[in-house]
């Protein structure tokens, strides 16, 4: 059974130090966002400086550097084996057959030079087996491209006014993430470049698109505590509904998908699998 999830804004304390721990970050001037000139608007539109305010999602102020990229070819690694491997498990009925494809994820990669690409070559292969594996589980092999009975929840959360939902538009599962909810379609929107709010259907609509807001989501919230190993990402994109005991089933059906790429990716699965 594929579990499709929702989620909640990621505390600020996914945003730790050690994600940079492989390079020091240097200090990048941007406009002023409402925040004194000294300060760093964070992803969230607040203001500080510290690495949750300066660091990964910064918006304007003195945000620190992303950490440096190293030589990883992320398409070499990413194989059409590998890709197609994944979803020729999908049943031939499945919309996702004709929806998903590598060159769609390799034109989305282009907008996301870090993924698959922070600290040594094992590291980014570590990452991208876990990547996939959590594709993998949301969309059933590259099955679903939408929520199964998403249409029917209530995906708005009323009090973020920020990003204020569109009545007669739905914000639940989409692509390979499944990005729900206001808060997410909202910002993936801007960064990306699609009304979120209003035209959340874009996700399902345009294969490039909705591997994009996959990605956006990785590398915003999955990305910085990779080295925290594969458990901590189960908690970054659905901790709530399956860690701390919530659904073990899924937990280990994520993980067993993580071991499987990384043997076919050829690395270890390092430490702290489960959350």
């Amino acid at each position: 059974m594929v579990i499709f999830t929702f989620r909640k804004p990621l505390l600020l304390t996914l945003f730790l130090a050690g994600f940079l721990a492989a390079a020091l970050p240097r200090n990048v001037m941007g406009q002023n966002c409402g925040c004194a000139a000294n300060l760093c608007c964070s992803r969230w539109g607040f203001c500080g400086t510290s690495e949750e305010y300066c660091g990964t999602g910064c918006q304007q102020g003195p945000c620190n550097a992303p950490p440096a990229t190293n030589d990883v070819s992320v398409p070499d690694i990413v194989t059409p084996e590998f890709f197609n491997g994944i979803l020729n498990q999908a049943e031939a009925s499945c919309v996702g057959r004709n929806f998903y494809s590598r060159s769609a994820f390799l034109d989305a990669l282009g907008s996301y030079p870090q993924f698959g690409r922070i600290g040594t070559e094992e590291q980014s292969r570590r990452e991208i087996a876990a990547f996939f594996a959590h594709v993998t589980h949301e969309t059933g092999h590259f099955c679903y491209i939408e929520e199964i009975d998403g249409a029917s929840k209530d995906y708005c959360d009323e009090e973020n006014t920020q990003y204020p939902c569109n009545p007669s538009k739905g914000y639940y599962g989409r692509g390979p993430i499944q990005l729900s909810w206001n808060f997410n379609y909202g910002p993936a929107g801007e960064s990306i470049g699609f009304d979120g709010l209003g035209s959340p259907e874009t996700v399902a609509n345009d294969p490039v698109i909705s591997f994009k807001t996959a990605l956006w989501y990785w590398t915003n919230f999955v990305q910085p505590v990779m080295n925290q190993g594969f458990g901590a990402t189960i908690r970054a994109i659905n901790g709530a509904l399956e860690c701390d005991g919530g659904n073990p089933s899924t937990v280990q059906a994520r993980i067993r998908y993580f071991t499987e790429y990384c043997s076919q990716l050829g690395v270890s699965t390092g430490d702290n699998l489960t959350c």
